[in-house]
């Protein structure tokens, strides 16, 4: 196994991930099958239970296993399905020795960081980059192997110590450090020093980068590139330049363009590994297909009104908005996000700025082609978005809903066209008499972390469907796939009232009394999913809601229906830590 790890210094958030799913890219691009590993040093055991509004949204992959965001940009790049054992955190490591521990698998020794700790991350790594994640069934060629934080952040130590072992272990040829590192520009001058210090930092733990990927918002200078690669005692052609791009999405682009596949070919012995021509000629088709799909300039804006409550911190929608951004580029538009806050669509008494908010609010609601209600959890703003689910449906303007979206539609058409005026979700009172969303009664109500609906669940398109749009978005397939996470589910004691006040629920799970798809006849696009179409979506292959979504809010509909039906996708699935 051959291993890409990909650290950073300087400071955090500076695009590890587009910069490791790049590099993936390019790997697949020469034929080669990539896997990747994200490794966060919190101690929490997964992402399930961060704050949306301060970490960033929760990715849930196949398994249903809820992880950093960034494993969603490996599946968005690479095409491949990840399991929960790809994202590492310090809680699962500490865990499994203790675990282990207290088995007494040890032999009553006693239980240390080294070895013990840095033991498990390297064997937790060697087993989960031999998964097969591509629905070959055949084991990656290269891991890539990104740590999160940067290097000297207490936490990452022990991963420091394990990957310095592993470099060793794996020998030369089977491991290359790609560092990023910021270079800031100051009073216009371009300060080389930060990326020295991180440099230093990472090689007096053990780690010796091979590549020093430098992140910066224009293009070095010949004399900062000299100067870089001279104190960080590299050769010129190790030092690479990732400026800030149109979109994230020509960065594999851009890395091309600065000679990162032969340093790959050069550091990974790649040319000993034995590519047949099906899979020379199917990387180079994947490339050839990016560049077409990322490269373009769309003239052509579309205005794309996002309500939700956690819009302070985009990231929290960050699945959603690539799957817009998917859909767009397919069909040729230039997209425009105009991110509003649930709560400011909310009538006030105060006056002044938040009258003024209001007001804002409605303007933009009132300017955009569509518009899109994500999902998220509790009361705040819920009032909100169900004005605006309540305009576009009024108004004739493509809709689309997606889990809280899809409740909160529910219970507003309940409102006005079921006589229900107290209708409500019982996740926003316990106690009310209507509930048109109940909490789903198999779940766990006092654990909170991964006791939700989720991962890969079935839909089942219902009988005398063949009007329904998002059914032809899917292929006119009966039976679809797509992930899930979620507590509460439309109350089956108001399907048949919903129904018959033309509220249709096209799909629904296979016993047929969970509602997971409903659609009006008479608009031009109004939909809601309870479960999120977009963890699913891909920058070659953009999620059918959201392609059908997008292309009703530009006028061209017609141009993407009927799709080809959709290809199952065989996920790696984990049996007593081997695939199967």
């Amino acid at each position: 196994m051959r291993y890409v790890l990909v650290t950073g210094g300087v400071i955090s958030g500076v695009g590890k991930g587009i910069i490791a799913s790049s590099t993936g890219l390019l790997l697949k691009t020469l034929g080669l099958r990539v896997s990747c590993i994200k490794i966060d040093p919190y101690v929490s055991v997964d992402a399930g239970l961060m704050a949306p509004a301060e970490h960033g949204e929760c990715f849930v992959l196949c398994s249903g296993s809820e992880v950093d965001l960034d494993l969603g940009n490996y599946e968005r790049y690479l095409s491949v399905r990840l399991t929960g054992e790809h994202n590492i955190t310090t809680g699962k490591v500490y865990l499994n020795v203790i675990e282990k521990e207290r088995r007494g698998d040890y032999l009553g020794k006693t239980v240390q960081i080294v070895p013990h700790v840095t033991d498990s991350i390297k064997d937790w790594i060697r087993r989960v980059s031999k998964i097969p994640v591509d629905g070959t069934g055949e084991e990656p060629h290269v891991c890539i192997v990104e740590l999160g934080g940067t290097i000297g952040d207490i936490e990452s130590m022990p991963f420091i110590e394990a990957l310095t072992q592993l470099r060793h272990e794996a020998g030369p040829g089977n491991f290359m450090n790609i560092h990023v590192s910021y270079v800031p520009t100051v009073h216009g001058e371009q300060k080389t020093k930060p990326t020295q210090h991180a440099v230093k930092s990472i090689r007096s733990h053990g780690l010796i980068p091979d590549v020093i990927a430098c992140r910066c918002e224009q293009p070095l200078s010949p004399a900062t590139l000299a100067k870089l690669a001279l104190h960080c005692q590299v050769e010129p052609e190790q030092v690479i330049v990732v400026r800030d791009m149109p979109t994230i999405y020509q960065v594999p682009l851009l890395l091309s363009e600065q000679k990162l596949i032969p340093l790959l070919r050069s550091k990974l012995a790649l040319d000993k590994i034995e590519i047949t021509p099906a899979m020379e000629a199917q990387g180079t088709g994947l490339w050839n297909t990016w560049k077409d799909v990322v490269t373009p300039t769309y003239q052509e804006e579309l205005k794309i009104a996002l309500v939700g409550k956690y819009v302070t911190c985009q990231d929290a929608y960050l699945s959603v908005v690539k799957a817009l951004e998917h859909s767009a580029m397919r069909i040729r538009r230039k997209l425009q996000i105009l991110w509003i806050d649930s709560e400011d669509l909310e009538p006030t008494s105060k006056g002044g700025p938040a009258q003024a908010k209001y007001h804002k609010a409605w303007h933009e609601v009132s300017t955009a082609s569509g518009i899109i209600v994500p999902g998220g959890f509790g009361h705040r703003g819920t009032e909100g978005m169900m004005r605006v689910t309540k305009w576009a449906r009024e108004n004739d303007v493509p809709f689309l809903g997606v889990c809280l979206g899809f409740q909160v539609a529910a219970i507003q058409y309940a409102r006005d066209l079921c006589g229900l005026p107290d209708a409500t979700s019982e996740e926003f009172d316990a106690q009310a008499k209507t509930h048109i969303v109940v909490n789903m009664p198999e779940l766990d109500k006092k654990n909170m972390g991964g006791t939700m609906r989720l991962g890969l669940r079935k839909t089942v398109f219902q009988p005398n469907t063949e009007w329904s749009k998002a059914r032809a978005l899917y292929g006119n397939v009966d039976v679809i796939e797509e992930r899930h996470r979620h507590r509460y589910e439309i109350n089956p004691k108001y399907v048949d009232m919903l129904e018959k006040a033309g509220l249709h629920f096209v799909g629904r799970d296979e016993t047929g009394e969970r509602m997971e798809v409903f659609e009006l006849k008479d608009h031009p696009f109004f939909i809601g999913t309870q479960f999120h179409a977009e963890y699913q979506s891909q920058v070659v292959n953009p999620s059918r809601p959201y392609l059908g979504f997008v292309a009703a809010s530009a006028g061209c509909l017609d141009a993407v229906l009927p799709q080809e039906p959709v290809q199952p996708f065989k996920a790696p699935v984990i049996v007593n830590g081997t695939a199967n």
